[in-house]
């Protein structure tokens, strides 16, 4: 039988720790990309080719025989080797810096994300791509019209993270293994998330029997705020354990064809009445992608939230400019 490949667009933190995940779980062989060139250490002036993918690949490889995986890792910067992949994992973009505008990291990461896809397209014409650069709700539109696939194999990675975030919390709180606490979020990523409480369990009880309503407000808020918190204790970069494994979660999901339900940033146009755009919604991700948007009932507050959601991610969409 033939191993899935997944390629990883992006080889630093958020990118090879991907890698990791997924050789861990033995979902394929990998292949972990990143640009040709960079700044040479010893004067900035030149450039020297970018050899780190390779280095990061060879040193995955190495924990095979300690950790039992027979997955095959490579690293590159040359799109040939990543020639039909099932999977493509994209990670390049810039973090927003000090100073710079929205529109600013939009205009940079879309050029980013566009020659990605491209490439995508040319080299693995029929690959799922997940989307994980930011601003996310844009991105995975950007991949979308620079890919030409079609929507059901374009998919924005958020909803999986942000519900960890919130999962991981509702535990710590209830006093419970993670693994009993099932959560459900529409919208955009990080501050456009919308929790459904009445969609949230531990153990299969109503997470409002066993929260209280303020203490559940202060959860929401804290999860809501997950990556910069984060940022903020880091001090020089950005979360990429989590935002990884959630995103290999969905890969897993695609590769071995589970059919889970995971919240992802999927194209709707009918579904919810949303006209023709990228936001988190509950799927089935299978071997064809987003096989499935489910459509839930929301009531007046939650119907508010979401379209909050939905109309800043109509802004970000809005900024793009390709």
């Amino acid at each position: 039988m033939r191993r899935a490949k997944i390629t990883i667009v992006g080889a630093g933190n958020v990118g090879a720790t991907c890698a990791h995940w997924a050789a861990s779980k033995e979902l394929g062989d990998i292949v972990l990309l990143d640009i040709p060139e960079v700044n040479d250490p010893k004067d900035p002036t030149k450039k020297i080719p970018n050899t780190m993918p390779a280095g990061k690949a060879l040193d995955l490889y190495e924990a095979s025989p300690v950790e039992g995986f027979d997955s095959r890792i490579t690293g590159v910067t040359d799109y040939a080797a990543t020639k039909d992949s099932d999977v493509v994992i994209v990670t390049a973009g810039i973090p927003r810096k000090p100073g710079m505008s929205r529109d600013d990291l939009i205009a940079i990461n879309t050029g980013i994300v566009k020659s990605v896809c491209e490439n995508v397209a040319k080299t693995s014409p029929n690959a799922v791509i997940i989307v994980v650069s930011n601003p996310l709700d844009a991105m995975v539109y950007v991949a979308w019209k620079a890919s030409g696939f079609p929507t059901h194999r374009v998919i924005g990675q958020a909803g999986v993270l942000d519900a960890a975030r919130y999962r991981s919390f509702l535990a710590e709180e209830v006093g419970c293994s993670v693994e009993d606490v099932q959560a459900l979020l529409l919208g955009g990523h990080g501050d456009d998330m919308v929790p459904l409480k009445r969609y949230t369990s531990a153990g299969g009880i109503p997470i409002t029997q066993l929260v209280k309503a303020d203490r559940l407000e202060e959860i929401i808020k804290r999860a809501r705020n997950g990556g910069a918190e984060i940022v903020n204790l880091l001090k020089t970069g950005s979360a990429y354990y989590a935002p990884a494994a959630a995103t290999v979660q969905m890969a897993e999901a695609i590769i071995k064809d589970k059919k889970r339900i995971l919240p992802c940033a999927a194209y709707c146009d009918k579904e919810f009445g949303i006209g023709g755009f990228f936001v988190g919604v509950p799927c089935v991700l299978g071997t064809k992608g987003v096989e499935k948007v489910i459509e839930i009932e929301l009531d007046a507050d939650e119907k508010k939230m979401f379209q909050t959601s939905v109309d800043h991610v109509k802004e970000l969409v809005a900024a793009v400019k390709l």
